[in-house]
């Protein structure tokens, strides 16, 4: 369904262009609406499969545990990470974020949509909150390890710590309260 969808959406592209390049001033309407509401349902056609493909129980599956994974070793990571802060020279943390924590991250965002799918938007918003935060956190830690601000450095790794263990026990939270 997702290819019949971009053919249609193309084929009402490229007719479109060609009959807007048949005249410089004037647009033949009674062949360009139909060819536009066929690129509107192909686009719909497309939205659909990836609707369905989003909710299959092999994707939802993985992208559950992408997220747990991601989550869990995020959280393990800073804990370290916190624990070990005053033997990391501030200007090298940067790097250290970089490495340690930017595939955990950009797994659980791609996968993200699931928490909505598996345990309704209530508990999305409660889980990602958190998370949003944490980031952040995590980003002004890197920022502030490139400007040297020591103190801030060390304030907003302890903050993001925070915010991500409490995303981890909304997800668990979540998990229980889930319908069998």
């Amino acid at each position: 369904m997702k290819k019949a969808g971009l053919a249609l959406v193309v084929l009402a592209f490229l007719g479109g262009a060609f009959l807007a390049s048949l005249d410089a001033t004037e647009m033949n309407w009674l062949g360009f609406v139909p060819l536009m509401v066929l690129g509107f349902v192909g686009v719909f056609l497309v939205a659909r499969a990836e609707h369905a493909l989003a909710r299959s129980d092999a994707v939802v599956a993985s992208n559950r545990a992408d997220i747990e994974e991601s989550l869990h070793r995020i959280v393990v990571g800073l804990a370290e990470l916190n624990a070990r802060k005053a033997d990391i020279p501030p200007y090298e943390m940067r790097f250290e974020i970089d490495r340690q924590f930017r595939d955990d991250l950009n797994r659980f965002a791609d996968a993200r949509e699931t928490l909505g799918h598996i345990y309704g938007l209530r508990a999305y918003a409660a889980i990602m909150s958190p998370f949003a935060a944490g980031e952040r956190y995590l980003n002004r830690v890197w920022s502030a390890s490139a400007d040297g601000y020591v103190d801030e450095l060390l304030e907003y790794l302890s903050r993001a710590q925070e915010q991500f263990l409490e995303a981890q026990v909304k997800l668990k939270t979540a998990y229980a309260k889930r319908p069998a």
